[in-house]
């Protein structure tokens, strides 16, 4: 199926951060485009707003009519929906093209000029702060995370040149055709997908082997590319760091020049590093320095992505997705950096079982460097429960005595028994939607 030619798109999860940007691209292509989501999100709201048909109850009947022309519409899934969907079953018996979302994400962008971030960790703050360089030269990006300058997880641009996070779940970053790619980090996770770690090494060789062009890597990882580091000699070195009112103020190594005082506003140098490989990125592209420059001093961050939801001499407030113990030590680093003489309380939602069950012992140790920590519960997503692993069991691990387990009904309640000047929480589930409550509870204390 050419995508030319089709006039409906219909989504079984649309709600999806990455299925969301999809719809929004051909909503704004004159596709006609409705979906199914399992709940209401402040994604789904949008959609809502863009004239998007979205519905929440798996039934037949739901779809609309003018989506049952099977010629005419491509139906597209995220891996997550379960295989008893009845939608999705609907359209699979009854001739439809169904296809995956990394495949369509890959159709889009065969015949662009395809920039590519992949890696365990990274990809989103990445692959924004690259959509946000490459936007005055017209990209269109997709992104896994809501991009504050756009409010969007979608920069629209034109045909021409693409911005794709290339997510190794599923293996979906091999449906991409990439011309330049950089590869942020190869840690361990997905092994419910990928059984050990091993595996998803290989799979990260095989994405390095579809790069056409270059391939950019940080420095240390087992791959052949260009490299890029902090204070150590790489390809693209950024060096002489200061910190100046909260940002970042650093100068850039490049192959041919030497960039000087670059500002980029984002905490922790783990972001630094993402700032260094979008720069190298749209370096290779052949955008200028000063556009360069210009765009990494405008860039506002991602939701969930450190994101300061309150900011006060007596409280703060941040809000980050971090899901993977190297993530969460990223958070504590960055937190410490900016904040080295205040009390630091974590909240903490794990998200998968296995998950959980394969880094125990790193997340307990990450858990443990913060003041106190509250845990929720294990947010399951696309699992079932797994005998014995339980947020309990994880606590149990956490050396660190200022630790408790809490409901999300009595989450304030404890966040307000705490006398820490800052509240981080933490987690890819659906901690995310407590956080607007416990900004409110954290004003009225301030």
């Amino acid at each position: 199926m050419k995508l030319s030619s089709i006039h409906n798109v219909y989504f079984v999860g649309i709600g999806g951060i990455g299925m969301s940007a999809l719809a929004q691209y051909f909503a704004k292509n004159g596709k006609k485009v409705a979906g199914y989501d399992k709940t209401p999100t402040p994604i789904t709201n949008a959609l809502k707003q863009s004239n998007i048909e979205v519905h929440f109850k798996d039934e037949v009947k739901n779809i609309p009519i003018s989506f049952l022309n099977e010629e005419q519409t491509l139906v597209v899934y995220t891996p997550a929906i379960p295989k008893d969907h009845l939608q999705l079953n609907y359209f699979q018996q009854n001739g439809f093209t169904v296809m995956k979302r990394a495949e369509v994400l890959g159709k889009i962008t065969e015949n662009t000029f395809c920039l590519a971030v992949a890696g365990t960790h990274g990809k989103t703050t990445t692959s924004s702060i690259l959509g946000h360089i490459m936007q005055p030269s017209k990209a269109t990006a997709f992104l896994g995370g809501i991009a504050e300058n756009y409010n969007s997880n979608l920069i629209l641009g034109e045909d021409k040149i693409s911005v794709v996070e290339a997510d190794e779940f599923d293996r979906s970053f091999l449906q991409l055709s990439p011309n330049i790619a950089c590869v942020t980090s190869m840690d361990a996770d997905h092994l419910d997908i990928y059984g050990e770690h091993e595996m998803l090494l290989q799979s990260f060789r095989d994405f390095a082997g579809k790069v056409s062009d270059t391939l950019i890597v940080a420095k240390g990882l087992p791959l052949e590319g260009l490299t890029y580091a902090v204070n150590e000699n790489a390809d693209y070195k950024a060096f002489n760091v200061k910190i100046v009112d909260g940002a970042y103020i650093f100068d850039v190594q490049t192959p041919t020049e030497i960039i000087e005082n670059i500002e980029f506003r984002l905490p922790g140098k783990h972001n630094m590093m993402n700032a260094l490989a979008a720069l190298a990125m749209a370096d290779v592209y052949g955008v200028s320095s000063q556009q360069i420059k210009e765009q990494l001093s405008s860039f506002d961050g991602v939701q969930r992505r450190f994101s300061y939801k309150l900011k006060s001499e007596d409280v703060v407030l941040i809000d980050d997705y971090a899901h993977h113990p190297t993530e969460i030590a990223a958070v504590e680093n960055s937190v410490r950096e900016m904040y080295p003489n205040d009390k630091v309380v974590a909240v903490f939602q794990p998200h998968l079982f296995s998950r959980t069950r394969d880094f125990a012992e790193d997340f307990a140790a990450a858990l443990s460097k913060f003041d106190e920590i509250i845990l929720l519960n294990i947010y399951p997503a696309r699992e079932l429960p797994i005998q014995g692993i339980t947020s309990e069991w994880l606590l149990d691990k956490i050396e660190n005595p200022n630790k408790k387990l809490s409901t999300k009904q009595n989450l304030i309640k404890n966040i307000q028994l705490s006398n820490s000047k800052v509240v981080v929480m933490i987690g890819a589930g659906d901690i995310g939607l407590l956080v607007d409550d416990v900004k409110k509870a954290l004003e009225k204390r301030s």
